[in-house]
């Protein structure tokens, strides 16, 4: 099977490289998504790809006697000069764009919930300043404009928020002579499948220490704060707000009401609301957001039946086992276990944080014919990296929640 959708690829190859290219992306991201007609990268053979995309100077495929001659592993030193008599740059797109979709397919995992929840900002500076607006009246008379009057300035201010310098990451993922000789097609797209899994798990770390509150670079004006402060700038840290009921939310509703946008005077817009715990409250946020009926029970044991009045507040709900870790291995939160098992966090996780991303995850070829194909039999690299900074851009926008006070030693 695999080398039959090698020839075939092949065959549209020589018809139309720029169509075949987009029809393989194409399947390719189907397959990624789980959808009807989507392929693997493990579903081609690095030996037949090699045999039928590799060309000699007539323009014909040269075969797996080639492969037999110029890679066999008790043949050294031939491959560099055999791969200067040939033109394998069809080849080195096609795998490419094979080890680009197992690199994705490790990044861009479903369990990185972070990654999700945060709004990705493109910049290309390392580091910025976002400035605010300027401040309407409380009136709103600012916005009306009499007949035959010019329409009043509106533009940004001179508060501003500083965002962290961007740092870049990244891997390079090899293809050996070995690799394609004896088709270990699935233990290359494997490594690469771990290089995209190893950066989309060190970016959702960053992300979730940032909302967790163990990283804190949050910087306004020049001065930097925590993102959960108790009162002294803003209310959004709670230390005994159990999650039990509908009424922890309503709790935090209440706090965001008393919060105001520092740039407008006005309360927080939030485009939508999240409801974020450890694995430990998944099943009781679930429970609390998706109840249809609530039932309470007054000192008088009266029992009172009504709806559930979150019903319609469109609130999500997300869990992640990374968080719980991270929790529980802060060394600026010190928080045992028990506490990490009750803490949860609400609210516009958009707007309160922001991933500066210079580029997205992003694959270069090595030139062929390179030094690494001489020294070490590598006749393909492909380098995969990222550059990025979390950053928190409006803590009033999110809240941390605990079931019940943190020790005197706790740092947070």
């Amino acid at each position: 099977m695999a080398q039959i959708r090698a020839r075939n690829l092949a065959r549209d190859w020589r018809a139309d490289p720029a169509r075949c290219r987009e029809d393989l992306r194409e399947a390719l991201r189907m397959g990624r998504e789980g959808r009807p007609g989507g392929i693997a990268s493990g579903d081609f053979s690095l030996r037949d790809l090699a045999a039928t995309f590799i060309v000699d100077r007539h323009g014909e495929p040269v075969g797996a006697g080639f492969l037999e001659e110029a890679f066999a592993p008790n043949n050294p030193g031939s491959l560099q000069e055999a791969m200067s008599a040939v033109d394998s740059t069809a080849f080195a797109n096609i795998t490419g764009q094979l080890v680009i979709n197992a690199l994705l397919t490790g990044y861009q995992q479903e369990e990185f919930v972070a990654t999700r929840l945060v709004r990705t900002v493109p910049t290309k500076l390392s580091g910025e300043k976002i400035p605010g607006v300027n401040r309407l009246s409380d009136q709103g008379d600012d916005l009306i404009v009499r007949e035959g009057q010019p329409y009043p300035h509106f533009g940004f201010g001179e508060q501003y928020v500083e965002t962290p310098a961007t740092t870049k990451r990244g891997f390079i993922v090899p293809v050996t002579k070995e690799a394609i000789y004896f088709d270990l097609t699935g233990q290359v797209m494997q490594r690469a499948g771990e290089v995209g899994e190893i950066l989309g798990l060190n970016k959702e770390k960053r992300l979730l220490d940032l909302i967790a509150g163990v990283d804190n670079n949050y910087k306004r004006n020049g001065t930097e704060f925590n993102t959960f402060d108790t009162g002294t700038n803003w209310t959004n840290d709670f230390y005994a707000n159990d999650l039990v009921d509908w009424n922890a939310i309503d709790t935090a509703e209440q706090a965001f009401a008393d919060l105001l946008d520092p740039d407008t005077g006005e309360p927080i817009l939030m485009s939508g609301r999240t409801l974020l715990t450890v694995p430990h409250k998944m099943m009781v946020g679930q429970r609390i957001l998706t109840a249809t009926e609530t039932r309470e029970t007054t000192n008088t044991n009266t029992l009172t039946v009504a709806g559930n009045p979150l019903a319609g507040m469109g609130i999500s709900a997300a869990y992640s086992r990374q968080l719980y870790r991270r929790l529980v291995a802060a060394d600026g939160l010190a928080l045992d276990s028990d506490t990490a098992q009750g803490v949860w966090f609400y609210g516009d996780f958009r707007k309160a944080f922001g991933y500066m991303e210079n580029w997205p995850i992003t694959v270069v070829q090595s030139p062929l014919n390179s030094e690494a194909e001489f020294n070490q039999d590598i006749v393909l690299r492909y380098k995969a990296s990222e550059r990025g900074v979390a950053a928190v851009l409006e803590p009033r926008a999110i809240q941390r929640h605990r079931a019940a006070a943190a020790s005197s030693s706790s740092g947070a």
